[in-house]
């Protein structure tokens, strides 16, 4: 196709751009050839140009149409290139806001920096059992392939995760790992998948650290097998570690923190148990100090402890170990703060500090030697060939070794984790196959490069190469598979810079030769390199400015590496002699590390082997005997690197790239030029460059006619699709080589579905254009023809209406004259009456003006007279006021001053001695009192002494005297010294009293004046208090009016909310109904569990030698054979079960031991009598049958030979039978010998016998054909033998006949008589016909299976010549797995024919003693009816005599013996179809109720609770065996819920018995109430209904999607896309794909089903609408996960889909129960995809009307939404940003997906039944004869 026609105006290609690296432009005019220049405008409107290069002509990359962007798979691009690529992920990612996007076969996943929800459970149950290119994409999806391709291929998987340091890598195989765990299950108890998730922690907390680029990176590479076993579940795991950043222990750049485990010590210091630790903050360490950033946002160091401690506990790893980790890590810690200082004198010696702290607590923890380690940290010894050196080491060379003994004892414990973890994780059972998850560092490259960066993109260039083998391959079995010509497609070999690398002499082989030198080091290194490679390698270059660096050529980009440092890190070297004080070490777990490094050391058992640091001797390397520490770095790495591509190599593997979008870790901000660099170093691009250069899109047939039908006209379209295709293809691509026809596909070259996508718009603009030229043309005639019309009838009403108008004026005219006449007349009389009053008004108010006035005068002046008199007397007073005040103010003055002069004299006298003098004359009384009081009061002392001392003893009372005296005189003088003290007290107490008095005067003025503002206040609040008062009666009078007004609303109020909490009662109800529905579910569970365990022992207990079952061999006859053989002893075992809980009373409660004693002894009593009853009964029983036996002898001796011939055919008949049921019974035996596998083939005996028995067994068939033509001839020779009876005795003897009619009684018994004889003939005549057809459709059934064995003779010989051209080994095992299926096939027919067999042989019987029975009635007739000559001399003729009937008593009577036999025949063996087609609905559950009633009514308890509890375990026999059979779970549960209405209806209760007739009430339960088993009926009738859910939900599942979303119900509507690898699944009809119909179908025959069966209406609804609800919620799941089902199209799709659901439940009169309802999130689904996404009127239309679907599942749907076609428009982000802000505030669940799983809680409403229990008939064909109508 020539660029001219691409190249276009208005197409759109793209530009390099400096800061977006492409930017999208249009062409403002064509191309032609031999422009040099483009002329194009950017999409800001700037106009540019694009200049050619005149050398390649290389045109700029098209622009894909915008149909195609955001596509789920990158393939699907039309034009692959990069700037596509780029622009795709980027739509998706910012517009979308999907992380997830297929490239060919790899997944690309760019990290969103934000925690989304599309992780969760019901995201894995919706991506289980999904085609990869069905759903979105996603880590579930290739999880899901991985695990299916595993199961269906029996190969191992791969899943490799790759990417740069924070793209996500670990935590993309995480989910990978959580999705197998959830998904698989564990294949034993031990919770194997909990240990694979709880590994996860431990290995992030030792090996993950935050770098400047990710908070939690990886720093180690790791491989994880999860092991399967055959049933797929998981079994164990294995990890293998890769090159563990050994150098960040010591060291960490800016901003970076060391391994997330040391920090975690630190952050919990505060533990009791790590209190001997000595541990402090992180910046206390330098080893966790270099970075300067020990703390991450938002992570607790201290939780993240807790946790991994339990992620240790739970993989094994008990408390004593992890605290001897922790020992080990915190003596690291100590062991970095261990400072070294240089010798002053000698620089090349050192030395540490004596009595170092950290030293000391480093080997207190370990356990080891103080001064050993302080010397062999600062000296090494060197050994000679004789002689042993012990030499300093200078003060650097020390901190290295250091700083290398603490990086050995971290990777040494990191070692021993990954050991003990995969010890852990080690499989209990056989491992079957693997899935490996591979999570490895991506393509590295930073401003220095050392040697980790060298392994690390080392180890990606091994990668890449095998993706590259991969993609190259997977292209060519595609090609080769479709049949089209294959031409090598030219792809990156990156083979000569894994050369470079690993190759002989290469840049390992060189560094680990200058390793060995004596004095080898980084720049002679570096020498050889250039010596070796410059010049001769185009991928190694050397640096202009360095001569210690190079540079390699990788596929990603070059990098240049620094050589400093190489040597080093490659020899990894630790000092001997400080390993042997560590293996000295005191602690268990050192010495464990150090003593056997070898068991850790292969990589199968989980260590890295390259991670172990090579051991420095003091030897001589010459003298050492293992050659183990001479493996460097690299050859370790190179090793492994080896055995994980030949792990890679032997699985199938799939590859999940991680993008990084930005390095500022903002979320959902996408860097091009950082997802550049990345897609360039993954592999993406080149996955896309081998894409295409071959055929990239790809098509089926059908999809690309029903896209493209439009390109063809009606001639072109054939009956042959591919006929069609190939011609339209080449009138629309002249250019053959732009595309090949495949088998099944038609393949397409890049840029070619763009060009057919740009016809196909062009044709359908070019159609709009028409159509809407049309429409216009017909709207605008149409328009005109009514402007026309309306103008017509306009003018017409106008010109009426103007003559009207004009009419009517001239009558208005002269109107007007009159009305103007008398109007004038009547207003000049009304204005001179007006002026006439006006007048006279006026008059009057100046007269009154003038009179007031002159009153008001005399009236001012008398008042002013009254003011001059008061004023002047005021003045009078209030001069004499002033006076008299002065006057008072003068004599106020005088007197003061008096009594100043006054106080001065007394202040004189009082300073004089006599005044004292007065003054103490009364204290000197006061003191005299007070020594007399003291005297009073010592004499009574010493009273009390003396009588104290009499009390004594007497030999003291001399002593005692002269104490007393002593006493005396101590306490005279004590009392003087009192009494003088107390003289100062008193008189300061006087002070302080005279103080008091003036303040209490004081206070007594201030509390009086206080009381008069008091009163005053109080006035005035009394008075406040009344206006208030006033005002308050006011406001109650206004509130007396609002409340009544208020009370109306109120009352409506608590109407509305009494309604709102009734529904909210009725919610919770209902959730506590779901909630106990589930508990009963849960417990169901468990119930079958535990039966299923029991009837394993069983199983293993009665299992034969030589006849060992398993799951996987047994079949459905030999599981029924065992059924029915162990069916009584099961019966049985329920009897025992029940008599077990009646004899020990706990089980059923707490009893009165008396109580219990009383009744036991009654219990006896009363079996006694039932025995002595029962014994009666049975001898009178022997003997009516004795007297009834010999009548019958009698009458049997007088029968003819004719049924003496009769006897003996049904003898032979049952005689044949019994032989042919033996013969059978020892084919089946012979068939089932597992001992002769051989022994059915063709032309083997039994082989032969099985044709021998069939042709027999025609034979007989047409005998007893015979046999019943004979029967038949017989009875009708025997009714015509009466009726020439009765013409003889009319004609020849009609005396006889007078006497035989005088012998009846009446007319009437002889016509009875006659009739009955009729209807019995008839009878027998109708059996003998059914049982012909019977006979001929089993002839013709046994024919068909003969034609079978024909064509299955036919089939083998066809097997058997193809097995021949097989190998040998092939041969054997073809021919056994045809052998085994051939045989299971045989035994089921074997085992249906055995039981029709059996079925036959019944009939037969039981129709041989129906004859026989009638037979003899007839006899005994015709012997009671004739004379003795004529029961000699002529035929029988049997005479009908009639019953009275019975009034029954709806009750049916069973022996105890026969519960077992009712419960196989009623419930085990019972075929629902039957029953509900041809009796009564319910009929089992009405014969259960009536053995129950008459249980009742015999007072019998323990038949009553044996019959209910055998009825239940019959019920859940069936049930468990049958579980899927929707017919059998429908028939019982409308059986149980009838059965338990049936438990209501007849309880007695007033509640149940309101629609009960009379006779029903008289029916009622007598003597046992059975509401405890009416619970257990409603428990079990809820399982049921939960059973038939599932089964519901297991036959709708696989047609909901298919039927509801893929299938075009309106043809033609959604044309389908370009698909890309991932093949998504069409939506077209092919054959066997569901449809709506096929749902519909499936509706109405479970409609049909349970209406036959009577099920309860209100049941039948519930269940309608838990059908509906799976249907709604299924399909909105899928709808929300797949992309391409996001249109507008497909929402009109699923609008007439739910149209058509919907008319279902209108045609079914089920609109009533709520299924509607539970589609209504689907409703407003498809509305969303159909509504305008525009304006913000748009949005709020939007908020409105989707209430029923989350904020979440809007979001997404408006994220999803793909146009169709390019007429559609995408939806804005700024749409969806108003629509969140819009619903932000509404409570929604945060779950994206809708719970398919959800159960409604059922509700089994009581529903009387109108049928009466005594006309219930039981038919014979149920095999219940035994049971007696009562």
């Amino acid at each position: 196709m020539a660029a001219s026609e691409l190249f276009t105006k208005f197409a759109r290609v793209w530009i390099p751009d400096t800061v977006d690296v492409w930017q999208s432009a249009e062409l403002l005019k064509d191309y032609k050839s031999g422009d040099t220049v483009l002329h194009l405008k950017t999409e800001d409107d700037k106009e540019t140009q694009y200049r050619i290069d005149p050398k390649t002509k290389e045109l700029p990359p098209l622009r894909n149409p915008d149909i195609l962007v955001g596509e789920n798979d990158l393939t699907a691009l039309s034009y692959l290139h990069e700037p596509a690529i780029l622009h795709n992920l980027k739509v998706r990612f910012m517009d979308s806001k999907l992380i997830y996007t297929y490239c060919g076969i790899v997944l690309v996943a760019i990290n969103p920096y934000e925690q989304l929800p599309i992780y969760g459970e019901d995201i894995i149950n919706a991506y289980s059992g999904q085609n990869m290119g069905d759903m979105d994409p996603h880590i579930f999806a290739v999880a899901e392939e991985a695990y299916k391709q595993m199961a269906r291929d029996e190969r191992n998987q791969s899943i490799i995760v790759s990417g740069e340091s924070g793209a996500g890598k670990t935590v993309s195989a995480k989910y990978a790992m959580r999705y197998f765990a959830t998904v698989s299950g564990s294949a034993s108890e031990a919770n194997v998948e909990e240990k694979v998730l709880a590994s996860n922690p431990i290995m992030e907390s030792i090996g993950n650290a935050k770098t400047t680029r990710n908070d939690n990176s990886s720093r180690f590479g790791k491989y994880i097998e999860i092991g399967f076993d055959k049933k797929y579940r998981i079994t164990g795991a294995n990890m293998r570690t890769y090159l563990l950043e050994k150098s960040r222990v010591v060291f960490q750049a800016e901003d970076e923190r060391n391994y997330h485990i040391l920090y975690q010590l630190c952050a919990s210091k505060h533990l009791p148990e790590f209190k001997d630790l000595r541990l402090g903050h992180a910046l206390n360490f330098n080893y966790t100090n270099f970075g300067g950033s020990p703390v991450i946002e938002g992570i607790d160091d201290a939780k993240e402890m807790m946790n991994t401690r339990h992620a240790c506990t739970l993989l094994g790893i008990n408390e004593s170990h992890q605290m001897g980790i922790f020992r080990v890590l915190a003596a690291v810690l100590h062991l970095g703060n261990v400072t070294v200082q240089a010798n002053d004198r000698d620089a090349e010696n050192c030395f540490i500090p004596p009595k170092t702290e950290h030293l000391i607590i480093f080997c207190e923890l370990l356990g080891v030697d103080y001064e050993q380690m302080a010397h062999w940290l600062c000296h090494r010894k060197i050994i000679t060939g004789s002689e042993t050196y012990i030499k300093p080491m200078p003060k650097l060379q020390a901190i290295n070794a250091r700083d290398a003994l603490a990086k050995h004892i971290y990777a040494s414990v990191f070692n021993w984790i990954v050991h003990h973890v995969n010890r852990a994780l080690r499989a209990s059972v056989k491992q079957h196959s693997f899935i490996g998850v591979l999570d490895i560092y991506g393509f590295e490259t930073f401003e220095i490069n050392s040697f980790e960066q060298f392994c690390i993109n080392y180890a990606n260039e091994k990668l890449q190469q095998q993706f590259n083998m991969h993609v190259f391959k997977l292209e060519q079995e595609e090609y080769m598979k479709e049949e089209i010509p294959w031409t090598l497609i030219d792809f990156y070999d990156n083979q000569p810079c894994i050369n470079l690398i690993e190759a002989k002499l290469g840049i390992l082989d060189l560094l680990d030769e200058e390793c060995k030198m004596p004095k080898g080091s980084d720049d002679t290194w570096a020498q050889k390199l250039y010596n070796t490679h410059l010049n001769k390698c185009a991928l190694f270059q050397k640096p202009r400015m360095s001569n210690r660096a190079f540079i390699i050529k990788h596929f990603a980009d070059q990098v240049e590496y620094q050589c400093e440092g190489f040597l080093e890190k490659n020899k990894d070297t630790v000092y001997e002699e400080q390993i042997t004080v560590l293996k000295a070490s005191k602690l268990t777990l050192l010495a464990e590390l150090f003593q056997d490094e070898k068991q850790v050391s292969s990589p199968t058992d989980g260590r890295p082997p390259f991670a172990r640091a090579t051991v420095k001797s003091a030897k001589p390397r010459a003298l050492q005997p293992s050659k183990e520490h001479k493996k460097s770095v690299g050859h370790q790495f190179r090793n492994s690197l080896h055995l994980l591509m030949e792990t890679l190599n032997a699985t199938t593997p799939h590859y999940v790239r991680c993008i990084k979008p930005n390095d500022d870790k903002f979320a959902f901000t996408f860097d091009p030029k950082r997802a550049v660099q990345q897609l360039r170093a993954c592999g993406v691009l080149e996955t896309i460059r081998i894409s295409a250069a071959g055929f990239p899109s790809r098509w089926t047939y059908q999809e690309f006619f029903n896209r493209y039908r439009v390109l063809m006209k009606q001639k072109d379209v054939l009956s042959d699709k591919k006929l069609t295709c190939k011609n339209v293809l080449e009138k629309l691509i002249k250019d053959q080589d732009k595309y090949q026809f495949g088998k099944t596909k038609i393949f397409f070259r890049a840029g070619q579905v763009a060009y057919l996508e740009k016809l196909r718009a062009d044709k359908l603009r070019v159609a709009c254009i028409r159509i809407q030229k049309t429409i216009r043309s017909w709207l605008q005639r149409k328009k005109y023809l009514r402007m026309r019309s309306a103008a017509i009838t306009i003018q017409r009403y106008v010109r009426g209406y103007q003559a009207r108008c004009y009419a009517q004026f001239l009558r208005r005219t002269r109107a007007a004259i009159l009305i103007q006449k008398y109007q004038r007349m009547y207003a000049a009389r009304q204005k001179f009456l007006r002026f006439r009053s006006a007048t006279i008004v006026i008059q009057s108010f100046i007269r009154g003006f003038r009179g007031r006035r002159q009153y008001k005068a005399i009236l001012r002046e008398q008042k002013a007279t009254i003011l001059q008199k008061h004023m002047r007397g005021w003045m009078a007073r209030c001069k004499y006021r002033r006076t008299h005040h002065a006057i008072i103010y003068l004599q106020c003055c005088y007197r003061r001053m008096m009594a100043k002069r006054e106080l001065k004299k007394l202040k004189i006298e009082a300073r004089s001695v006599e005044h004292y003098k007065t003054l103490n004359i009364g204290m000197e009384n006061k003191i005299v009192q007070l020594q007399c009081k003291v005297n009073n009061q010592t004499k009574e002392m010493k009273s009390l002494l003396e009588k104290l001392v009499s009390l004594e003893s007497t030999y003291t009372h001399e002593t005692d005297k002269l104490r007393t005296e002593v006493d005396k005189l101590r306490v005279n003088e004590g009392s003087a010294k009192v009494s003088s003290n107390k003289i100062t007290c008193l008189m300061e107490e006087i002070a302080i009293l005279r103080k008091e008095l003036v303040e209490t005067q004081a206070q007594k003025k201030r509390l009086e004046e206080s009381a008069d503002k008091y009163k005053a206040e109080t006035d005035v609040v009394v008075s406040q208090l009344k206006e208030q008062n006033a005002l308050l009666k006011s406001e109650k009078d206004d509130l007396n009016c609002r409340i009544q007004v208020q009370a109306k609303e109120i009352t409506e109020t608590m109407e509305r909310q009494n309604e709102e909490e009734t529904k909210q009662l009725q919610v919770d109800l209902n959730d506590e109904r779901s909630r106990y529905q589930s508990l009963l579910n849960e417990f169901c569970k468990l119930e079958e569990r535990y039966d299923n365990l029991k009837e394993e022992m069983s199983l293993v207990s009665i299992t034969k030698p030589g006849h060992r079952r398993t799951d996987s061999t047994h079949s459905s006859n030999e599981s029924e054979y065992t059924y029915n053989s162990l069916l009584s002893s099961e019966l049985g075992e329920s009897e025992d079960v029940t008599r077990r809980t009646e004899e020990y009373p706990e089980m059923k409660g707490a009893l009165d031991m008396s109580l219990f004693l009383k009744l036991q002894k009654r219990v006896t009593e009363l079996e006694q009598e039932k025995q002595a009853l029962q014994v009666e009964l049975d001898t009178k029983e022997e003997q009516a049958l004795r007297s009834k036996k010999e009548a019958e002898d009698q009458q049997l001796m007088a029968r003819s030979t004719e049924l003496e011939y009769e006897s003996l055919k049904r003898q032979e008949l049952e005689s044949e039978n019994k032989k042919l049921k033996n013969e059978l019974n020892e084919l089946h035996r012979a068939l089932t010998d597992k001992s002769a596998p051989q022994a059915t083939a063709p032309g083997a005996p039994a082989y032969k016998v099985l044709l021998d028995h069939l042709n027999a067994a025609t034979e007989e068939l047409e005998v007893r054909k015979e046999e019943v033509l004979i029967l038949r001839s017989q009875l009708v020779s025997q009714k015509e033998a009466v009726a020439c009876k009765e013409n003889k005795e009319t004609m020849t003897e009609p005396i006889l006949f007078l006497e035989d009619v005088r012998k009846m009684k009446d007319q009437g018994e002889i016509t009875q008589a006659f009739v009955g004889l009729k209807e019995t003939n008839r009878l027998l005549e109708s059996q003998l016909q059914g049982q012909k057809k019977v006979y001929e459709n089993e002839l013709e059934i046994l024919r068909g299976e003969v034609q079978n064995l024909k064509e299955e003779i036919n089939r083998q010989q066809q097997l058997l010549a193809q097995n021949l051209q097989l190998p040998p080994e092939a041969r054997i095992e073809a021919s056994l797995q045809h052998e085994i299926t051939r045989l299971t096939n045989e035994n089921l027919d074997l085992m249906e024919q055995l039981e029709k067999q059996d079925k036959t042989v019944r009939k037969l019987k039981k129709q041989l003693k129906v004859f026989a029975k009638k037979i003899g009635e007839l006899e005994v007739g015709q012997t009671e009816n004739v004379s003795p000559a004529q029961l000699t001399d002529e035929p029988i003729r049997p005479v009908n005599i009639p019953r009275k009937e019975k009034d029954f008593q709806g009750m049916l009577e069973y022996k105890k013996d026969d519960e077992l036999k009712l419960i196989k025949n009623l419930i085990l063996e019972l075929k629902p179809r039957g029953v509900a087609v041809n009796l009564i609905p319910g009929l089992p559950a009405y014969i259960l109720f009536m053995c129950v009633r008459h249980a009742d009514y015999i007072n019998d308890d323990q038949r009553v609770r044996s019959l209910l509890t055998s009825t239940i375990n019959g019920i859940k026999k069936i049930l468990k065996k049958r579980s899927d059979d929707f017919e059998i779970v429908s028939f019982w549960l409308s059986n149980t819920s009838r059965f338990l209405h049936c438990l209501k209806q007849y309880s007695g209760e007033e509640a149940f018995m309101k629609h009960n007739t009379p006779r029903q009430n008289d029916h009622c339960l007598r003597n046992f109430d059975l509401a405890e088993y009416r619970q257990v009926i409603s428990d079990l009738a809820i399982q049921i209904y939960q059973q038939l859910t599932k089964v519901l939900e297991n036959a709708l599942q696989p047609m909901i999607v298919s039927g509801m979303l893929e299938h075009e119900t309106i043809q033609g509507v959604s044309g389908l896309k370009p698909t890309g690898l991932r093949k998504r699944t069409s939506s077209v009809a092919d054959e066997g794909t569901y449809t709506l119909d096929s749902i519909v179908r499936q509706l109405n025959n479970f409609h049909s089903i349970m209406c036959q069966h009577g099920m309860d209406p209100e049941l039948i609804k519930q269940i309608v609408k838990q059908m509906f609800y799976i249907i709604g919620s299924v399909t909105l799941n899928n709808l929300l996960l797949r992309k391409d089902m996001c249109s507008w199209s497909k929402g009109m799709q699923i609008r007439y889909n739910v149209s058509q659901l919907e008319e279902w439940l209108r045609d079914k009169n089920l609109q009533t129960s709520g299924a509607k309802e539970t589609l209504e999130p689907l409703i407003q689904a498809a509305q969303l995809l159909q509504v305008k996404k525009k304006t913000d009127e748009d949005a709020e239309a939007i908020c409105s009307m989707c209430n029923a679907i989350t904020t979440a599942q809007i979001v997404k749907v408006l994220n999803l939404y793909t146009p169709v076609n390019e007429f559609e428009e995408r939806v804005t982000a700024s749409f969806i940003r108003t629509i969140q802000v819009r619903l932000q505030n509404r409570k929604d669940s945060p779950q994206l997906l809708m719970d398919a799983k959800h159960i409604f809680p059922v509700t089994f409403p009581f529903n009387p039944s109108s049928l009466a229990l005594e006309s219930i008939q039981i038919p014979g064909s149920m095999n219940l004869g035994f049971l007696l109508r009562v």
